[in-house]
């Protein structure tokens, strides 16, 4: 997703060979992203609000297998609306630590995060040994 590999390194870090349009590259995708997010956020809790409206008004006569299936409709609902949140709080993680002059680097060890890793997952704040580190920690 980064445009010609560019990332930002962080305060200290060899930053040259960074050109102030590879960084206002870096802020458009994380922008948009975050601005893509946002809409998607929005979207699904006006969905989850209809599927709850209709809910309400159409409980009556419910055997235990229609409960079970709009209880499963809501958790999934529910779960998405957190997922997207997360993202959304994840790029505007991003663009502030652009802004500081931190962004691709680690946040525990404070090294480059890969290009490749960046590519694929813009948002990371963390290079893979930490983010490894961390997983096998918690699990």
């Amino acid at each position: 997703m980064l445009v010609n590999s560019a990332v930002i390194t962080g305060k200290g870090a060899d930053t040259k060979g960074r050109s102030s349009d590879e960084i206002e590259q870096i802020r458009g995708l994380l922008r948009t992203r975050f601005d893509d997010l946002t809409a998607e956020y929005e979207e699904a809790v006006a969905e989850n609000h209809q599927l709850r409206l209709v809910e309400i008004g159409d409980a009556a006569g419910d055997d235990q297998a229609d409960s079970g299936s709009k209880t499963a409709e809501r958790d999934a609902a529910s779960s998405l609306i957190r997922t997207l949140l997360d993202r959304r709080t994840q790029a505007e993680h991003a663009m502030q630590r652009l802004e500081d002059g931190t962004y691709g680097n680690c946040e525990g060890c404070s090294k480059p995060i890969p290009v490749e890793r960046l590519t694929v997952f813009p948002s990371a704040t963390s290079c893979v040994a930490c983010k490894s580190n961390r997983e096998r920690r918690a699990g």
